[in-house]
């Protein structure tokens, strides 16, 4: 293999930056970023002081525009387009062809490494002839490529969380594919995550993006339960405030009907979702970490969109291994 120096990488779809919050957590630098969502960018410019940023869409940035002496490229290309609760229209959604100028930066840089992840969706059997063509393209840049679907839950994450991740590294330069890490011992749970949180008011000074979205529970909402106790791993934390699961100290949810459930009488006063705070936290980003938005709409759409920062860290730091 080639030897390398540094660690520099570039992100695209770089959305929050839990990706590259990951990576940065396993001693790589970002040195240039992409992200179109004028909503979501200026939480990224926050939190990665001094990266070099481009706000356009990556169809608007011509390749003379992006650095190509770094060992990676990072990023999640949009997944409504595979997602269960999106179009479902894969590669023939603009935003599923998308994917296809991720690939363009690839065949253009030639990194030692790149990471894509998205939705289990699109091992889908309806998207399987799409999948097989972005596989291949890959391999034929000339990467191998490995692809699994991992769920965070798995890598110190404390959701059930389900995502696919591909990555691929250089023939010529690397006689490997990447093996993805096994799962932890320790299970995370909600306690883990968010009982530092339990006594802090909402909207305090000292929790900054502790607060909620008082958006009301929906028919499909209230079909099935969405209550997850202390001791264990919250649900998935969705793009959509209607969907954000409860708070383990919500009073518990009770089957009344067929697709129907109704809250238990008891705790009524602690009945609320997850603060856009603690979502973050379950996401695994530190309470450090600053999100910024004009509306609790955009926050936990830019965190529901994120990748876990441990999931992103156990990948980055196999990759590492393998390149030093």
């Amino acid at each position: 293999m080639k030897k390398v120096s540094g660690l520099s990488i570039i992100s695209l779809f770089s959305g929050a930056g839990g990706l590259d919050f990951g990576f940065k957590k396993a001693g790589f630098k970002t040195i240039w970023a992409n992200e179109f969502d004028k909503q979501i960018s200026p939480t990224f410019i926050a939190n990665f002081k001094g990266v070099d940023f481009d706000g356009r869409s990556i169809i608007d940035i011509p390749n003379s525009d992006i650095p190509s002496r770094v060992v990676g490229v990072i990023g999640g290309p949009p997944c409504q387009s595979w997602s269960a609760a999106g179009s479902k229209r894969g590669i023939d959604d603009p935003k599923g062809r998308l994917f296809n100028e991720y690939i363009r930066v690839i065949k253009h840089i030639k990194p030692l490494f790149f990471v894509a992840e998205n939705v289990p969706g699109i091992l889908h059997p309806k998207h399987k002839p799409d999948f097989d063509r972005i596989i291949k393209k890959l391999e034929s840049a000339g990467y191998h490529v490995s692809v699994d679907l991992l769920n965070a839950r798995n890598y110190g994450v404390p959701q059930d969380r389900k995502r696919v991740i591909i990555v691929g590294y250089k023939r010529s330069q690397i006689n490997k594919k990447f093996a993805f890490p096994p799962p932890g011992s320790k299970e995370i749970t909600l306690r883990d995550a968010i009982s530092h949180l339990r006594d802090v008011p909402l909207n305090s000074e000292f929790a900054p993006n502790h607060e909620i979205c008082d958006a009301t529970f929906s028919p499909f909402y209230m079909s099935r339960n969405r209550v997850r106790l202390w001791d264990e791993p919250s649900f998935t934390i969705p793009a959509s405030e209607r969907h954000i699961p409860m708070h383990p100290d919500s009073p518990p949810m009770v089957k009344i009907g067929k697709d129907l459930m109704r809250f238990s009488s008891t705790r009524k006063s602690k009945l609320r979702r997850l603060s856009i705070r603690e979502c973050a936290c379950i996401q695994t980003f530190p309470d450090t970490y600053k999100f910024i938005y004009n509306r609790p709409f955009n926050a936990y759409k830019m965190i529901g969109n994120a990748v876990p920062v441990k999931l992103a860290y156990s990948i980055a730091k196999a990759i590492k291994a393998d390149l030093f």
